[in-house]
């Protein structure tokens, strides 16, 4: 890959899900951090940046919408790909109104998650 690594925040409150998406992009040559809830994912993104989040929009008793916010209000350039259940239509086009540039179905496809960071970032 001929293109600069970007940094990605993991932001999902399946930690099991953070570390596997971790350790694969950590494979593949992505610097990645990971949080398990929104506040760490605003601390986080306060005290440094990211390029790209991959943000569950489902985080249990959690908004994660919070975090669009405050792209949004902050103006960074952080690109955000959503991660949701397949039948989660409304917080999808919610997300995408706000900001995302693009989601993924759970449970994520490796091989598609790669594609959509590919297209996020450098398209």
């Amino acid at each position: 890959m001929n293109e600069e690594m970007e940094h990605i925040l993991i932001v999902d409150d399946d930690i099991n899900l953070c570390r596997s998406l971790h350790n694969e992009l950590s494979e593949v040559g992505y610097p990645t951090h990971y949080v398990t809830t929104v506040n760490e994912a605003l601390k986080f993104m306060a005290a440094s940046s990211a390029d790209l989040l991959l943000l569950n929009l489902q985080m249990l008793k959690q908004n994660s919408f919070n975090i669009l916010r405050y792209i949004e209000y902050k103006k960074t350039n952080t690109k955000v790909v959503a991660l949701t259940p397949v039948d989660d239509y409304q917080n999808i086009m919610l997300a995408l109104k706000m900001g995302a540039s693009d989601f993924l179905c759970k449970p994520i496809d490796f091989d598609e998650l790669l594609i959509s960071i590919r297209k996020v970032l450098y398209c």
